[in-house]
């Protein structure tokens, strides 16, 4: 397939790995206008000699001739799609992180619920009850409870706000985890999750502040830092993707929500998605290396939530 080069005559043959990469953004930025979608060939793996991609059951590289492992298993490679073709089937990471964000609803709205403020109609949750699961609240954290940097991403403020962050997430977290692979999709989540909420703390230390936004902004910034990697093809992706923030912070001046916190996550998610090489780790060693990383990440969740569960029954000052 050739394409011509922009501000030039000169047709540019596309490697296969931009041109499937092409096909992917394609696919990303249309999957919720389109109601019919192609899922994506998942018989293609990445050769991690020259980066083609190459049948997946090949014993060698067509191009460089590199001989290749039994492939591994990537669950997140090709995400189906439901509803029409409006939202993907969330991968391996991604359905555990939905998963994570509906139980922690769903244990909040039953607190809120059978407490003083049971006001539910709307699915709003008491700050009250927020702050006991592990809200980013200022006062707590100065006084050690760190923890809820980690916490405060899984915890939701009302219907409106789980629905549209998991929307986001149902439709980023697959290309994002496709594009880097599960094990560091789950550091990238997680990371700039919290650093979002300490641009947040920063900005606002007294604050109380929750939701996934943060590690949603990151994944948008992931996206437009892997972008600069390739070409003009990158650069049309990208501005897709910057008019999807603009989008997101018109509506926050509308709305009550966490900018400094979207600011932190977009930024960081931008510098990790720029100097963190796209793709599945080319080296066992480096395979290592980012499961370890995820197993620390999971553990670092697990650990936070035990901590909320050791200060639930705190009392309020």
């Amino acid at each position: 397939m050739a394409v011509r080069s922009f501000g030039s005559g000169i047709n540019m043959e596309l490697s296969p790995r931009l041109r499937f990469k092409l096909e992917r953004w394609k696919n990303a930025f249309r999957s919720i206008f389109s109601p019919k979608k192609e899922s994506y060939d998942t018989s293609l793996r990445m050769c991690p000699n020259c980066r083609a991609f190459v049948e997946r059951g090949a014993s060698s590289c067509s191009f460089c001739g590199a001989a290749l492992k039994s492939p591994r298993a990537r669950s997140g490679t090709a995400p189906s799609r439901v509803l029409g073709g409006l939202l993907p089937i969330p991968s391996t990471a991604t359905s555990a992180f939905v998963a994570a964000n509906i139980a922690l609803y769903a244990i909040s709205w039953y607190l809120t619920a059978t407490g003083p403020d049971a006001a539910t109609a709307s699915g709003t949750i008491s700050g009250q009850v927020l702050v006991r699961l592990g809200a980013k609240f200022g006062p707590y954290m100065l006084a050690g409870q760190w923890w809820r940097l980690v916490t405060a991403i899984f915890l939701h403020a009302g219907l409106l706000h789980i629905g549209m962050n998991l929307w986001c997430l149902f439709d980023l977290g697959p290309e994002v985890e496709s594009l880097f692979s599960t094990a560091k999709f789950v550091v990238l989540y997680l990371v700039t999750g919290v650093v979002g909420f300490i641009v947040s703390f920063l900005w606002s230390p007294g604050g109380l502040s929750v939701g996934a936004s943060g590690s949603i902004l990151g994944l948008v910034g992931i996206l437009i830092g892997a972008s600069f990697h390739h070409g003009q093809l990158g650069k049309a992706y990208r501005s897709q993707l910057w008019r999807w923030v603009l989008y997101i912070f018109i509506f926050g001046i509308f709305f009550s929500v966490d900018n400094a916190a979207h600011i932190g996550g977009l930024a960081s998610g931008m510098l990790l998605g720029y100097v963190i090489p796209d793709g599945e780790p080319e080296t066992q060693a480096g395979q290592n290396l980012w499961n370890i990383l995820s197993v620390i990440c999971i553990l670092i969740i697990a650990a936070s939530f035990a901590m909320m569960a050791l200060q639930f029954n705190q009392t309020m000052q």
